[in-house]
């Protein structure tokens, strides 16, 4: 009777709730639809992975078997180059890409004329906007034989280089690219971090005597550390997930032994061969190896945080 009571009052309770807050339930709704039609609802497919799935047959009625394509992943003579080619694009994308938008943050927080920061920010913020099959047409532009790199080559006395069509310099290039495309955009959320912290804490910086340069290391950036933790844990479960519309337009038949990573394999032995089973076998792979990423790094930041020693 207690049971069925206490049951009936969190009914009444959780509709008198709904009923008060129904205005920010009604505006969550489409998110929660979003995420359940294209997030979750998708995730059945896992099932391809476990299955020889053939087109005509479905999901329903492919056979099923088992780990099999697991086990042969990892006889894949391309399987062990695109997945090194990966972990060292997104080992460079964390190393050289992350850190910019930090930078960039500290430095936008230091200027003190509003109208020149906004400006300077939208010029940051522009290439963003700009996909990547129009970066990429620019670099392309920029770096070939008779683009502005290899006319000043010329000019000083240098001989022309095949940029794109070199291994020597595409990783460079997609690291390069990356930070011109996405680290204005990065600083958004790290500004507004910086906006937050109390100015209370830089007036009595300054009435000890502190430079603005020690207000930056010794204030600003301490407290920026547990977005910036966040942010590279998000960063760190995305390792091997890599921007395909990047790689995809950069790549060449010449850069392929460097710049070939799991999504464009996926792409090209998935849907163009149409090996369903395999790729999605690589896919999963590739996403539980980012969960235990994050669940490790997650760990193991907390733990240094308890212990002070993070930030």
């Amino acid at each position: 009777m207690q049971n069925v009571t206490k049951a009936r009052l969190q009914k009444e309770g959780w509709i008198k709730n709904i009923r008060k807050y129904k205005a920010l339930y009604l505006m969550v709704f489409p998110g929660v639809l979003y995420f359940i039609m294209f997030r979750y609802i998708p995730l059945g497919g896992i099932t391809i992975a476990f299955q020889d799935y053939m087109i005509f047959k479905g999901i329903l009625n492919s056979p099923f078997v088992g780990f099999k394509h697991f086990e042969s992943l990892f006889s894949y003579a391309q399987f062990w180059r695109v997945l090194k080619n990966t972990a060292i694009i997104g080992l460079y994308n964390i190393v050289f890409v992350f850190p910019v938008p930090i930078f960039l943050a500290l430095l936008f927080n230091e200027i003190r004329n509003l109208a020149y920061k906004r400006t300077l920010q939208t010029i940051y913020y522009v290439p963003h906007f700009f996909s990547w099959v129009i970066i990429s047409a620019l670099t392309v532009q920029f770096l070939s034989l008779s683009g502005v790199v290899n006319s000043v080559r010329k000019w000083i006395g240098l001989e022309a280089l095949l940029f794109m069509q070199s291994e020597a310099y595409f990783r460079l290039i997609l690291i390069l690219t990356s930070i011109w495309k996405e680290a204005g955009w990065g600083t958004i959320i790290l500004l507004a971090a910086i906006s937050s912290i109390n100015p209370e804490i830089y007036e009595a910086a300054m009435a000890d005597g502190a430079s603005r340069l020690r207000q930056m290391f010794s204030i600003t950036l301490p407290l920026l550390m547990p977005t910036v933790v966040v942010l590279l844990l998000l960063n760190i479960g995305n390792v091997l997930d890599l921007s395909f519309d990047q790689i995809y337009n950069l790549l060449t038949p010449m850069t392929y032994p460097v710049g070939d990573v799991i999504d464009t394999y996926v792409y090209r032995v998935g849907i163009i061969q149409g090996q369903y089973s395999a790729t999605t076998a690589i896919g999963l792979f590739q996403s539980l190896i980012g969960l235990i990423l994050v669940v490790f790094f997650n760990s193991l930041a907390r733990r240094y945080q308890e212990e002070g020693g993070l930030w």
